[in-house]
């Protein structure tokens, strides 16, 4: 798929080529033309100078033909409103924003964006967010037989019980992260915009389980 990111710092740098190394198009926006500078020699991808929350930049970035869209500039306001504007006015789905304080990460889950807070944030966890199936497991057990992974669920799972989840894949939900805190899933728990889930699942099944919560979902 074809990834837009904003910010080349470090973090960006990474995920592009993360991305990259996976198979997938990546374009990153900077204000500086000197922060691609960061990016390998071996860097096939698009750069573009400017802004990331500039609808033409983003246009440029091929944001029209994107899958996913990662705003990982030093600056909370601009990532969310680069966010915001590559999810409202472009339709992307797949939307994750960068924020460093804490509580302005919580008013933005509840828009249905999901962050990522420097004090737990790593590139796997970006990744988890960003790719239609999971990247890395969170938690193998030692046979390598049992996997915990945080897993895309495709819009129309939003609204229907955690336990259809179950009925449908066979795996189970172990917990939700609902405004960056940990839930643990009653009968009757609803799924809501911006939840992010996490199933125990057979590593053998991974892939049939991902592919099932990343389209829409059968009628139970």
């Amino acid at each position: 798929m074809h990834v837009v990111i904003m910010g080349c710092g470090r973090v960006g740098s990474m995920l592009a080529r993360g991305l990259e190394k996976r198979g997938h198009t990546v374009a990153i926006i900077d204000q500086s033309a000197d922060a691609f500078r960061r990016l390998s020699p071996a860097f096939t991808g698009r750069t573009i100078v400017g802004m990331g929350f500039d609808r033409e930049i983003l246009i440029e970035a091929g944001i029209e033909d994107a899958e996913a869209f990662a705003a990982v500039s030093n600056g909370d306001n601009s990532n969310i409103l680069a966010a915001r504007v590559a999810r409202e006015t472009f339709g992307i789905g797949n939307v994750v924003a960068r924020i460093y304080d804490p509580g302005r990460a919580e008013v933005y889950q509840r828009l249905g964006i999901p962050t990522v807070g420097t004090v737990r944030w790593t590139v796997d966890q970006m990744m988890r967010r960003l790719l239609p199936e999971g990247s890395e497991p969170e938690w193998r057990d030692p046979s390598g037989t049992v996997r915990l992974a945080e897993v895309h669920v495709h819009a129309d799972w939003i609204g229907r019980v955690a336990l259809d989840i179950e009925k449908a894949t066979g795996a189970r939900v172990a917990f939700l992260t609902r405004l960056g805190e940990g839930l643990l899933p009653k009968a009757d728990t609803v799924i809501q915009e911006g939840d992010l889930v996490h199933v125990v699942m057979l590593e053998r099944d991974a892939a049939t389980i991902e592919s099932q919560l990343g389209t829409k979902p059968e009628e139970l």
